[in-house]
Protein backbone atom coordinates (compact mmCIF):
# COMPACT_ATOMS: atom_id res chain seq x y z
CA UNK A 1 0.00 0.00 0.00
CA UNK A 2 1.61 3.51 -1.05
CA UNK A 3 1.91 5.44 2.21
CA UNK A 4 -0.40 8.44 3.50
CA UNK A 5 -0.74 11.92 2.02
CA UNK A 6 -1.47 15.20 2.90
CA UNK A 7 -4.85 16.55 2.45
CA UNK A 8 -6.79 12.79 2.23
CA UNK A 9 -9.72 12.95 3.06
CA UNK A 10 -11.42 11.84 6.34
CA UNK A 11 -13.22 8.07 6.69
CA UNK A 12 -17.10 8.54 5.46
CA UNK A 13 -19.43 9.47 8.66
CA UNK A 14 -22.53 7.21 7.60
CA UNK A 15 -24.92 9.67 9.68
CA UNK A 16 -23.82 13.01 7.84
CA UNK A 17 -25.38 13.55 4.74
CA UNK A 18 -22.98 14.80 1.85
CA UNK A 19 -23.17 17.36 -0.13
CA UNK A 20 -20.46 17.56 -3.24
CA UNK A 21 -19.44 20.80 -4.97
CA UNK A 22 -15.93 21.81 -6.48
CA UNK A 23 -12.99 22.02 -4.24
CA UNK A 24 -11.10 24.56 -4.26
CA UNK A 25 -9.15 25.20 -1.21
CA UNK A 26 -6.91 22.57 1.05
CA UNK A 27 -7.75 20.88 4.12
CA UNK A 28 -10.72 21.02 5.99
CA UNK A 29 -12.72 23.00 8.87
CA UNK A 30 -15.51 22.72 10.83
CA UNK A 31 -17.84 25.23 11.86
CA UNK A 32 -21.41 26.72 12.18
CA UNK A 33 -23.32 27.85 9.16
CA UNK A 34 -23.62 31.83 8.54
CA UNK A 35 -25.46 32.55 5.75
CA UNK A 36 -24.81 36.27 3.56
CA UNK A 37 -27.77 38.74 4.13
CA UNK A 38 -30.31 38.53 1.43
CA UNK A 39 -30.71 41.40 -1.03
CA UNK A 40 -32.74 44.04 -0.31
CA UNK A 41 -36.20 44.03 -1.10
CA UNK A 42 -37.93 45.94 -4.24
CA UNK A 43 -40.58 47.76 -2.95
CA UNK A 44 -43.90 47.43 -5.25
CA UNK A 45 -43.48 48.85 -8.48
CA UNK A 46 -44.94 52.65 -9.37
CA UNK A 47 -44.80 55.11 -12.22
CA UNK A 48 -42.49 58.34 -11.63
CA UNK A 49 -45.08 61.18 -11.90
CA UNK A 50 -43.80 63.59 -14.89
CA UNK A 51 -42.47 66.60 -12.70
CA UNK A 52 -40.74 63.95 -10.45
CA UNK A 53 -38.49 62.31 -13.57
CA UNK A 54 -35.60 64.55 -13.29
CA UNK A 55 -34.81 64.22 -9.22
CA UNK A 56 -35.66 60.09 -10.30
CA UNK A 57 -32.91 60.16 -13.19
CA UNK A 58 -30.67 62.30 -10.56
CA UNK A 59 -31.50 59.81 -8.01
CA UNK A 60 -30.75 56.77 -10.58
CA UNK A 61 -27.43 58.32 -11.31
CA UNK A 62 -26.26 59.30 -7.90
CA UNK A 63 -26.76 55.78 -6.62
CA UNK A 64 -24.61 54.07 -9.43
CA UNK A 65 -22.23 56.70 -8.72
CA UNK A 66 -21.61 56.58 -5.11
CA UNK A 67 -21.51 52.81 -5.40
CA UNK A 68 -18.66 52.97 -7.98
CA UNK A 69 -16.91 55.52 -5.19
CA UNK A 70 -17.38 52.89 -2.22
CA UNK A 71 -15.71 50.46 -4.49
CA UNK A 72 -12.64 52.33 -5.66
CA UNK A 73 -12.17 53.40 -1.55
CA UNK A 74 -12.52 49.76 -0.86
CA UNK A 75 -9.87 48.78 -3.96
CA UNK A 76 -7.36 51.68 -2.58
CA UNK A 77 -7.65 49.90 0.75
CA UNK A 78 -6.67 46.78 0.12
CA UNK A 79 -3.99 45.65 -2.63
CA UNK A 80 -3.19 42.59 -5.19
CA UNK A 81 -6.04 40.68 -6.40
CA UNK A 82 -9.02 41.85 -4.07
CA UNK A 83 -7.69 45.77 -5.57
CA UNK A 84 -7.68 44.64 -8.81
CA UNK A 85 -10.81 42.99 -8.85
CA UNK A 86 -12.95 45.53 -6.40
CA UNK A 87 -11.15 48.77 -8.98
CA UNK A 88 -13.24 46.02 -11.85
CA UNK A 89 -16.12 46.45 -10.22
CA UNK A 90 -16.14 49.86 -9.83
CA UNK A 91 -15.26 50.42 -13.60
CA UNK A 92 -18.59 47.98 -14.38
CA UNK A 93 -21.15 50.43 -11.96
CA UNK A 94 -19.53 53.44 -13.99
CA UNK A 95 -20.15 51.84 -17.80
CA UNK A 96 -22.18 54.88 -19.27
CA UNK A 97 -24.59 52.35 -21.09
CA UNK A 98 -25.99 51.05 -17.67
CA UNK A 99 -26.69 54.65 -16.48
CA UNK A 100 -28.19 55.11 -19.88
CA UNK A 101 -30.21 52.16 -19.98
CA UNK A 102 -31.35 53.04 -16.19
CA UNK A 103 -32.35 56.75 -16.50
CA UNK A 104 -34.26 55.66 -19.87
CA UNK A 105 -36.69 53.94 -17.93
CA UNK A 106 -37.06 56.02 -15.53
CA UNK A 107 -37.70 58.66 -18.79
CA UNK A 108 -40.17 56.06 -19.53
CA UNK A 109 -41.89 56.44 -15.71
CA UNK A 110 -40.20 53.29 -14.00
CA UNK A 111 -39.24 53.92 -10.18
CA UNK A 112 -35.87 54.40 -10.43
CA UNK A 113 -35.26 51.01 -7.76
CA UNK A 114 -36.88 48.98 -10.54
CA UNK A 115 -35.10 50.73 -13.56
CA UNK A 116 -31.87 49.83 -11.98
CA UNK A 117 -32.89 46.00 -11.47
CA UNK A 118 -33.94 45.97 -15.46
CA UNK A 119 -30.71 47.63 -16.51
CA UNK A 120 -29.00 44.93 -14.50
CA UNK A 121 -31.02 42.07 -15.62
CA UNK A 122 -30.43 43.38 -19.25
CA UNK A 123 -26.53 43.76 -19.09
CA UNK A 124 -26.97 40.16 -16.63
CA UNK A 125 -28.80 37.90 -19.62
CA UNK A 126 -26.06 39.82 -21.98
CA UNK A 127 -22.91 38.25 -19.95
CA UNK A 128 -25.00 34.52 -18.98
CA UNK A 129 -25.67 34.28 -23.12
CA UNK A 130 -21.59 35.38 -23.62
CA UNK A 131 -20.46 32.13 -21.25
CA UNK A 132 -17.24 31.74 -19.95
CA UNK A 133 -15.71 34.05 -17.62
CA UNK A 134 -18.45 36.95 -19.04
CA UNK A 135 -20.88 33.78 -17.16
CA UNK A 136 -18.98 34.05 -14.33
CA UNK A 137 -19.00 37.63 -14.00
CA UNK A 138 -22.77 37.75 -13.19
CA UNK A 139 -22.05 37.26 -9.50
CA UNK A 140 -21.00 41.20 -10.06
CA UNK A 141 -23.92 42.53 -11.55
CA UNK A 142 -25.98 41.02 -8.93
CA UNK A 143 -24.28 42.56 -5.90
CA UNK A 144 -23.88 45.71 -7.85
CA UNK A 145 -27.41 45.99 -8.26
CA UNK A 146 -27.78 45.16 -4.87
CA UNK A 147 -25.64 47.91 -3.40
CA UNK A 148 -27.13 50.43 -5.99
CA UNK A 149 -30.81 49.76 -4.85
CA UNK A 150 -29.41 49.30 -1.31
CA UNK A 151 -28.29 52.91 -1.71
CA UNK A 152 -31.32 54.50 -3.28
CA UNK A 153 -33.49 53.33 -1.41
CA UNK A 154 -31.40 54.44 1.66
CA UNK A 155 -31.33 50.61 3.20
CA UNK A 156 -28.05 49.29 4.76
CA UNK A 157 -25.94 47.58 2.51
CA UNK A 158 -25.85 43.88 2.01
CA UNK A 159 -22.84 42.12 3.11
CA UNK A 160 -20.85 39.82 4.93
CA UNK A 161 -22.22 38.34 7.98
CA UNK A 162 -20.98 38.72 11.77
CA UNK A 163 -22.43 35.91 13.87
CA UNK A 164 -20.12 36.93 16.54
CA UNK A 165 -17.58 33.95 16.33
CA UNK A 166 -15.57 31.51 13.78
CA UNK A 167 -18.19 30.50 11.13
CA UNK A 168 -18.18 28.75 7.60
CA UNK A 169 -19.10 31.46 5.18
CA UNK A 170 -22.24 30.02 3.04
CA UNK A 171 -23.44 31.86 -0.27
CA UNK A 172 -25.24 31.84 -3.31
CA UNK A 173 -21.91 33.19 -5.09
CA UNK A 174 -19.41 35.73 -2.84
CA UNK A 175 -18.57 39.40 -5.28
CA UNK A 176 -15.52 41.11 -4.71
CA UNK A 177 -16.77 43.68 -2.98
CA UNK A 178 -17.39 40.74 0.05
CA UNK A 179 -14.05 38.59 -0.63
CA UNK A 180 -12.14 41.69 0.25
CA UNK A 181 -13.04 42.59 3.46
CA UNK A 182 -13.48 38.82 4.54
CA UNK A 183 -11.91 38.41 7.74
CA UNK A 184 -10.25 34.84 7.43
CA UNK A 185 -9.88 34.62 11.81
CA UNK A 186 -13.22 34.58 11.51
CA UNK A 187 -14.20 32.92 8.25
CA UNK A 188 -13.16 28.95 8.30
CA UNK A 189 -14.16 28.04 5.39
CA UNK A 190 -16.35 29.08 2.04
CA UNK A 191 -19.50 27.13 0.49
CA UNK A 192 -21.03 28.53 -2.33
CA UNK A 193 -24.11 27.92 -4.40
CA UNK A 194 -22.75 28.52 -7.63
CA UNK A 195 -19.18 29.31 -9.23
CA UNK A 196 -15.96 27.36 -10.71
CA UNK A 197 -12.47 27.07 -10.25
CA UNK A 198 -11.68 30.49 -11.37
CA UNK A 199 -14.36 32.46 -9.51
CA UNK A 200 -13.66 35.10 -6.99
CA UNK A 201 -14.80 32.86 -4.47
CA UNK A 202 -12.01 29.81 -5.79
CA UNK A 203 -9.07 32.52 -5.84
CA UNK A 204 -10.10 34.09 -2.78
CA UNK A 205 -9.59 30.63 -0.72
CA UNK A 206 -6.52 29.40 -2.85
CA UNK A 207 -4.83 32.78 -1.90
CA UNK A 208 -5.77 32.85 1.67
CA UNK A 209 -5.39 28.77 2.45
CA UNK A 210 -8.90 28.27 3.42
CA UNK A 211 -10.84 25.08 2.58
CA UNK A 212 -13.59 26.23 0.24
CA UNK A 213 -16.12 24.40 -2.00
CA UNK A 214 -17.69 26.27 -4.56
CA UNK A 215 -20.74 24.92 -6.94
CA UNK A 216 -22.40 23.15 -4.43
CA UNK A 217 -26.16 23.30 -5.02
CA UNK A 218 -27.18 21.47 -1.90
CA UNK A 219 -25.66 24.27 -0.35
CA UNK A 220 -28.72 26.39 -0.58
CA UNK A 221 -30.56 23.80 2.42
CA UNK A 222 -28.08 24.68 4.88
CA UNK A 223 -29.72 27.19 7.68
CA UNK A 224 -27.72 29.49 9.88
CA UNK A 225 -26.56 27.59 12.86
CA UNK A 226 -25.71 24.21 11.47
CA UNK A 227 -22.33 22.65 11.42
CA UNK A 228 -20.45 21.94 9.02
CA UNK A 229 -16.96 19.99 7.90
CA UNK A 230 -15.88 21.64 4.55
CA UNK A 231 -13.19 19.18 2.91
CA UNK A 232 -11.26 21.48 0.52
CA UNK A 233 -9.40 18.71 -1.15
CA UNK A 234 -12.70 16.73 -1.63
CA UNK A 235 -15.02 18.72 -2.67
CA UNK A 236 -17.42 18.17 0.58
CA UNK A 237 -19.57 19.24 3.07
CA UNK A 238 -20.88 17.33 5.45
CA UNK A 239 -23.47 18.08 7.39
CA UNK A 240 -23.99 17.83 11.26
CA UNK A 241 -20.88 15.37 11.42
CA UNK A 242 -20.06 13.13 14.20
CA UNK A 243 -16.90 13.82 16.83
CA UNK A 244 -14.86 11.32 15.06
CA UNK A 245 -15.38 12.78 11.75
CA UNK A 246 -14.63 16.12 13.23
CA UNK A 247 -11.91 14.35 15.60
CA UNK A 248 -10.31 12.42 12.44
CA UNK A 249 -10.45 15.60 10.42
CA UNK A 250 -8.44 18.13 12.63
CA UNK A 251 -6.10 15.39 13.36
CA UNK A 252 -5.04 14.90 9.76
CA UNK A 253 -4.94 19.10 8.96
CA UNK A 254 -2.55 18.77 11.87
CA UNK A 255 -0.36 16.15 10.01
CA UNK A 256 -0.58 17.83 7.27
CA UNK A 257 0.66 21.06 8.65
CA UNK A 258 3.69 18.87 10.28
CA UNK A 259 4.40 17.66 6.66
CA UNK A 260 4.60 20.64 4.83
CA UNK A 261 6.47 22.75 7.64
CA UNK A 262 8.77 19.83 7.40
CA UNK A 263 9.23 20.07 3.31
CA UNK A 264 11.30 22.98 1.88
CA UNK A 265 13.17 23.45 -1.20
CA UNK A 266 12.79 22.22 -4.57
CA UNK A 267 10.16 19.54 -5.40
CA UNK A 268 11.14 15.84 -5.75
CA UNK A 269 9.77 12.34 -4.78
CA UNK A 270 10.88 10.56 -1.75
CA UNK A 271 13.54 8.63 -4.55
CA UNK A 272 14.89 12.21 -5.93
CA UNK A 273 13.02 12.53 -9.15
CA UNK A 274 12.88 16.29 -9.52
CA UNK A 275 9.08 17.94 -9.62
CA UNK A 276 9.86 21.62 -10.40
CA UNK A 277 7.18 23.74 -8.27
CA UNK A 278 6.68 26.80 -9.53
CA UNK A 279 4.15 29.54 -8.80
CA UNK A 280 1.12 31.09 -10.97
CA UNK A 281 1.36 35.02 -11.34
CA UNK A 282 -1.53 37.26 -12.64
CA UNK A 283 -0.57 40.59 -11.41
CA UNK A 284 2.29 42.89 -9.94
CA UNK A 285 0.02 43.03 -7.00
CA UNK A 286 0.52 39.41 -6.10
CA UNK A 287 4.37 39.57 -7.02
CA UNK A 288 5.94 40.16 -3.43
CA UNK A 289 3.78 36.80 -1.99
CA UNK A 290 4.85 35.19 -5.37
CA UNK A 291 8.71 36.80 -5.21
CA UNK A 292 8.28 35.56 -1.26
CA UNK A 293 7.34 31.76 -1.63
CA UNK A 294 9.18 28.71 -1.84
CA UNK A 295 9.35 28.22 -5.43
CA UNK A 296 11.53 27.82 -8.63
CA UNK A 297 9.99 30.52 -10.23
CA UNK A 298 7.14 31.26 -12.23
CA UNK A 299 4.96 28.64 -14.22
CA UNK A 300 2.29 30.80 -15.39
CA UNK A 301 2.87 34.54 -15.37
CA UNK A 302 -0.58 36.21 -16.68
CA UNK A 303 0.22 39.37 -19.26
CA UNK A 304 -3.79 40.16 -19.33
CA UNK A 305 -3.17 42.51 -16.51
CA UNK A 306 -1.59 45.04 -18.65
CA UNK A 307 -4.26 44.82 -21.13
CA UNK A 308 -7.86 44.93 -19.64
CA UNK A 309 -10.15 47.60 -18.86
CA UNK A 310 -8.57 50.15 -21.36
CA UNK A 311 -9.29 51.08 -24.70
CA UNK A 312 -6.15 50.61 -26.61
CA UNK A 313 -2.98 48.31 -26.16
CA UNK A 314 -0.10 49.28 -23.68
CA UNK A 315 2.92 50.29 -25.43
CA UNK A 316 6.62 48.47 -25.90
CA UNK A 317 7.76 50.98 -22.72
CA UNK A 318 4.80 50.32 -19.99
CA UNK A 319 5.14 46.51 -21.05
CA UNK A 320 8.72 46.56 -20.54
CA UNK A 321 8.91 48.12 -16.98
CA UNK A 322 6.06 45.74 -15.84
CA UNK A 323 8.14 42.91 -17.51
CA UNK A 324 11.27 43.99 -16.12
CA UNK A 325 9.72 44.02 -12.36
CA UNK A 326 8.58 40.42 -12.30
CA UNK A 327 12.07 38.87 -13.69
CA UNK A 328 13.96 41.30 -11.26
CA UNK A 329 12.04 39.58 -8.41
CA UNK A 330 12.70 35.81 -9.67
CA UNK A 331 16.58 36.68 -10.43
CA UNK A 332 18.57 33.25 -10.85
CA UNK A 333 14.82 31.37 -10.96
CA UNK A 334 12.04 30.54 -14.14
CA UNK A 335 9.56 32.96 -15.28
CA UNK A 336 7.25 31.44 -17.99
CA UNK A 337 5.60 34.30 -19.31
CA UNK A 338 1.86 33.38 -21.40
CA UNK A 339 1.72 35.84 -24.35
CA UNK A 340 -1.85 37.68 -24.31
CA UNK A 341 -4.81 35.85 -23.71
CA UNK A 342 -7.28 37.75 -25.11
CA UNK A 343 -11.04 36.70 -26.38
CA UNK A 344 -13.51 34.88 -25.07
CA UNK A 345 -13.15 35.28 -21.16
CA UNK A 346 -10.88 38.32 -21.49
CA UNK A 347 -12.52 40.38 -24.45
CA UNK A 348 -10.67 43.44 -25.54
CA UNK A 349 -11.83 46.08 -28.19
CA UNK A 350 -8.88 46.42 -29.83
CA UNK A 351 -8.69 42.91 -30.08
CA UNK A 352 -12.16 41.26 -29.53
CA UNK A 353 -14.72 40.55 -32.71
CA UNK A 354 -18.25 42.22 -30.93
CA UNK A 355 -20.29 39.79 -33.00
CA UNK A 356 -19.19 36.56 -31.81
CA UNK A 357 -21.67 33.91 -31.80
CA UNK A 358 -19.68 31.71 -29.34
CA UNK A 359 -16.15 33.44 -27.92
CA UNK A 360 -15.09 29.97 -26.15
CA UNK A 361 -14.44 28.60 -29.62
CA UNK A 362 -13.72 31.97 -31.20
CA UNK A 363 -10.81 33.93 -32.31
CA UNK A 364 -8.96 34.15 -28.67
CA UNK A 365 -5.52 33.45 -27.22
CA UNK A 366 -2.50 32.94 -30.21
CA UNK A 367 -5.58 33.39 -32.78
CA UNK A 368 -6.23 36.94 -31.59
CA UNK A 369 -2.64 37.74 -32.09
CA UNK A 370 -2.08 36.15 -35.23
CA UNK A 371 -4.64 38.12 -36.73
CA UNK A 372 -3.33 41.63 -35.40
CA UNK A 373 0.86 40.65 -35.78
CA UNK A 374 1.33 44.15 -33.56
CA UNK A 375 0.17 42.96 -30.70
CA UNK A 376 2.56 39.99 -30.39
CA UNK A 377 5.36 41.69 -31.96
CA UNK A 378 5.09 44.51 -29.04
CA UNK A 379 5.21 41.95 -26.75
CA UNK A 380 8.00 39.94 -27.24
CA UNK A 381 9.90 43.01 -28.01
CA UNK A 382 8.92 44.51 -24.32
CA UNK A 383 9.58 40.35 -22.74
CA UNK A 384 13.22 40.25 -24.79
CA UNK A 385 13.94 44.04 -23.46
CA UNK A 386 12.93 43.26 -19.50
CA UNK A 387 14.51 39.70 -20.12
CA UNK A 388 18.18 41.08 -20.70
CA UNK A 389 20.21 41.35 -17.71
CA UNK A 390 17.63 40.88 -15.46
CA UNK A 391 19.09 37.30 -13.98
CA UNK A 392 15.88 35.70 -14.43
CA UNK A 393 15.54 32.39 -16.63
CA UNK A 394 12.38 33.62 -19.39
CA UNK A 395 10.55 30.98 -21.24
CA UNK A 396 8.02 32.34 -23.64
CA UNK A 397 4.77 30.87 -24.24
CA UNK A 398 1.57 30.82 -26.48
CA UNK A 399 -2.25 30.03 -25.02
CA UNK A 400 -4.66 28.11 -26.87
CA UNK A 401 -2.36 26.68 -29.38
CA UNK A 402 -4.42 23.94 -31.67
CA UNK A 403 -1.81 22.99 -34.76
CA UNK A 404 1.81 21.97 -34.55
CA UNK A 405 2.37 24.99 -37.59
CA UNK A 406 1.16 27.44 -35.08
CA UNK A 407 3.37 26.17 -32.46
CA UNK A 408 6.81 26.34 -34.89
CA UNK A 409 5.40 30.01 -36.33
CA UNK A 410 4.96 31.07 -32.57
CA UNK A 411 8.78 29.37 -31.79
CA UNK A 412 10.03 31.19 -34.56
CA UNK A 413 8.88 34.86 -34.12
CA UNK A 414 10.10 34.58 -30.48
CA UNK A 415 13.47 33.24 -31.75
CA UNK A 416 13.71 36.19 -33.73
CA UNK A 417 13.43 38.26 -30.84
CA UNK A 418 16.23 36.96 -28.91
CA UNK A 419 14.40 34.65 -26.35
CA UNK A 420 15.96 31.50 -26.62
CA UNK A 421 13.08 29.34 -24.83
CA UNK A 422 9.72 29.41 -26.63
CA UNK A 423 6.62 26.74 -25.64
CA UNK A 424 2.80 25.99 -26.30
CA UNK A 425 0.15 25.63 -23.90
CA UNK A 426 -1.86 22.20 -24.14
CA UNK A 427 -5.82 23.58 -23.59
CA UNK A 428 -7.31 21.78 -26.53
CA UNK A 429 -7.97 18.12 -27.19
CA UNK A 430 -6.16 18.93 -30.57
CA UNK A 431 -3.22 19.68 -29.09
CA UNK A 432 -2.52 16.69 -26.68
CA UNK A 433 -3.99 14.52 -29.48
CA UNK A 434 -0.76 15.93 -31.99
CA UNK A 435 1.26 16.83 -28.70
CA UNK A 436 4.77 14.76 -30.11
CA UNK A 437 4.63 17.34 -33.03
CA UNK A 438 4.06 20.12 -30.71
CA UNK A 439 6.75 19.09 -29.16
CA UNK A 440 9.25 18.89 -32.07
CA UNK A 441 8.08 22.56 -32.92
CA UNK A 442 8.80 24.10 -29.61
CA UNK A 443 11.46 23.86 -26.62
CA UNK A 444 8.42 22.40 -23.83
CA UNK A 445 4.72 22.19 -23.22
CA UNK A 446 2.87 23.53 -20.14
CA UNK A 447 -0.73 21.77 -19.94
CA UNK A 448 -3.79 24.20 -18.76
CA UNK A 449 -6.09 21.24 -16.86
CA UNK A 450 -8.95 24.38 -16.64
CA UNK A 451 -9.54 25.00 -20.42
CA UNK A 452 -8.63 21.48 -21.26
CA UNK A 453 -11.36 20.07 -19.15
CA UNK A 454 -13.67 22.54 -20.67
CA UNK A 455 -13.06 21.44 -24.46
CA UNK A 456 -13.03 17.53 -23.39
CA UNK A 457 -16.00 17.31 -21.95
CA UNK A 458 -17.98 19.85 -23.77
CA UNK A 459 -18.70 21.48 -20.26
CA UNK A 460 -18.67 24.97 -19.44
CA UNK A 461 -15.99 25.42 -16.69
CA UNK A 462 -18.04 28.38 -14.79
CA UNK A 463 -21.59 26.16 -14.01
CA UNK A 464 -21.69 24.48 -10.78
CA UNK A 465 -24.27 21.84 -12.69
CA UNK A 466 -21.06 20.31 -14.33
CA UNK A 467 -18.76 20.35 -11.62
CA UNK A 468 -18.59 16.01 -12.14
CA UNK A 469 -17.30 16.97 -16.12
CA UNK A 470 -15.11 19.90 -14.92
CA UNK A 471 -13.34 17.68 -11.85
CA UNK A 472 -10.04 17.32 -12.97
CA UNK A 473 -9.74 13.74 -12.11
CA UNK A 474 -11.79 12.68 -14.67
CA UNK A 475 -9.62 9.78 -16.42
CA UNK A 476 -10.24 10.80 -19.81
CA UNK A 477 -8.94 14.36 -18.70
CA UNK A 478 -6.06 12.39 -17.06
CA UNK A 479 -5.43 10.49 -20.38
CA UNK A 480 -5.05 13.36 -22.34
CA UNK A 481 -2.04 15.18 -19.88
CA UNK A 482 -0.56 11.32 -20.22
CA UNK A 483 -0.28 11.76 -23.59
CA UNK A 484 1.29 15.01 -23.41
CA UNK A 485 3.97 14.33 -20.96
CA UNK A 486 4.76 10.94 -22.93
CA UNK A 487 5.45 12.58 -26.06
CA UNK A 488 6.90 15.39 -24.45
CA UNK A 489 9.31 12.75 -22.84
CA UNK A 490 10.02 10.99 -26.16
CA UNK A 491 11.37 14.34 -27.75
CA UNK A 492 13.18 15.21 -24.51
CA UNK A 493 10.79 18.06 -24.04
CA UNK A 494 9.69 19.28 -20.15
CA UNK A 495 5.55 18.84 -19.60
CA UNK A 496 4.40 21.28 -17.02
CA UNK A 497 0.79 21.58 -15.43
CA UNK A 498 -0.05 25.18 -14.90
CA UNK A 499 -3.86 24.68 -14.20
CA UNK A 500 -6.07 23.81 -10.72
CA UNK A 501 -5.06 20.34 -11.22
CA UNK A 502 -1.57 21.22 -9.95
CA UNK A 503 -2.76 22.92 -6.87
CA UNK A 504 -3.83 19.22 -5.72
CA UNK A 505 -1.34 17.32 -3.23
CA UNK A 506 -2.72 14.19 -4.09
CA UNK A 507 -3.70 14.93 -7.83
CA UNK A 508 0.37 16.15 -8.03
CA UNK A 509 1.75 12.75 -7.43
CA UNK A 510 -0.53 11.16 -10.02
CA UNK A 511 0.39 14.24 -12.25
CA UNK A 512 3.95 13.20 -11.18
CA UNK A 513 3.24 9.10 -12.23
CA UNK A 514 2.02 10.67 -16.00
CA UNK A 515 5.36 11.96 -16.32
CA UNK A 516 4.69 15.57 -15.88
CA UNK A 517 8.13 17.26 -14.88
CA UNK A 518 7.08 20.61 -13.31
CA UNK A 519 3.35 22.43 -11.30
CA UNK A 520 2.56 25.56 -11.20
CA UNK A 521 0.06 26.55 -8.67
CA UNK A 522 -0.95 29.63 -6.35
CA UNK A 523 1.87 30.10 -3.73
CA UNK A 524 -0.23 28.79 -0.69
CA UNK A 525 -0.88 25.48 -1.80
CA UNK A 526 3.09 25.07 -3.48
CA UNK A 527 4.09 23.03 1.27
CA UNK A 528 1.32 21.02 0.48
CA UNK A 529 1.97 19.55 -2.75
CA UNK A 530 5.70 19.92 -2.07
CA UNK A 531 5.16 17.52 1.33
CA UNK A 532 3.29 14.98 -0.91
CA UNK A 533 5.95 14.44 -3.21
CA UNK A 534 8.24 14.24 -0.76
CA UNK A 535 6.80 11.30 1.10
CA UNK A 536 6.50 9.14 -2.56
CA UNK A 537 8.47 7.49 -4.72
CA UNK A 538 8.13 7.89 -8.64
CA UNK A 539 7.36 4.17 -8.47
CA UNK A 540 4.46 5.23 -5.42
CA UNK A 541 3.22 7.73 -7.95
CA UNK A 542 3.10 5.36 -11.24
CA UNK A 543 0.82 2.87 -9.69
CA UNK A 544 -1.27 5.79 -8.60
CA UNK A 545 -1.54 7.10 -11.89
CA UNK A 546 -2.48 3.34 -13.22
CA UNK A 547 -4.97 3.25 -10.65
CA UNK A 548 -6.72 6.78 -11.63
CA UNK A 549 -6.31 6.09 -15.51
CA UNK A 550 -8.20 2.60 -15.18
CA UNK A 551 -10.97 4.01 -13.36
CA UNK A 552 -14.77 4.84 -14.71
CA UNK A 553 -15.21 8.09 -13.82
CA UNK A 554 -13.81 11.17 -11.51
CA UNK A 555 -15.27 10.38 -8.10
CA UNK A 556 -14.19 6.35 -8.68
CA UNK A 557 -10.33 7.72 -9.32
CA UNK A 558 -10.21 9.90 -6.43
CA UNK A 559 -11.56 7.17 -4.21
CA UNK A 560 -9.09 4.28 -5.71
CA UNK A 561 -6.06 7.06 -5.15
CA UNK A 562 -7.16 7.72 -1.84
CA UNK A 563 -7.76 3.87 -0.97
CA UNK A 564 -4.34 3.31 -2.37
CA UNK A 565 -2.82 6.03 0.02
CA UNK A 566 -4.87 4.90 2.82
Amino acid sequence: MVGPTAGAAPAADAAAPVLIGIGVGGGSAVGPVARMAAPPALPAPHTVAPDRIPDERAAVRRALRETATDLRRRAEATDGTASEVLSAQALMADDPALGDRAEALVAEGTDGAHALAVAFGEFRTALEAAGGYFAERVADLDDLRDRSVARLLGLPMPGLPDPGHPHVLVAEDLAPADTALLDPRRVVALVTERGGPTSHTAILARTLGLPAVVGCAGAADLADGREVLVDGAAGTVRTDPSPEAVAEAAEGDRRRRERVARAHGPGRTADGRPVKLLVNLGGLGELPDAAAADSEGVGLFRTEFLFLDRAEAPGLEEQTAAYREVFTAFAGRRVVVRTLDAGADKPLPFVTAADEQNPALGVRGLRATVRDPRLLETQLAAVARAADGSGAEVWVMAPMVSLPREAADFAARVRAHGLPVAGSMVEVPAAALRSGELARACDFLSIGTNDLAQYTFAADRTLGSLAELLDPWQPALLDLVGTTAREGARHGRPVGVCGEAAADPTLALVLTGLGVTSLSAAPGRLGEVRASLAAHTLDDCRRLADLALTASDAASARAAVSEALG
